[in-house]
């Protein structure tokens, strides 16, 4: 009976733990996503015109669809 006790409060622990871990988890990447949020279309043109090139609506879409992808 001990055994089987034991096994259970292991089990438990361990359920409760990776709740635990998962809202952490998700609550850090939320907030990292928040201070570095992903590439945009502002982002795109600004590469464009560093490599001295001005870019069109058209190729500013195609980037962010391959990106998206």
């Amino acid at each position: 009976m001990e055994f089987w006790s034991s096994l259970g409060f292991f089990i438990v622990g361990g359920l409760i733990g990776a709740v635990i871990a998962f809202f952490l988890t998700r609550r850090y990447f939320e907030k990292q996503l928040k201070e570095n949020p992903p590439i945009n279309e502002k982002m795109v043109r600004a590469m464009f015109m560093q490599m001295g090139r001005k870019p069109s609506e058209a190729q500013i879409r195609a980037v962010m669809k391959s990106m998206n992808q």
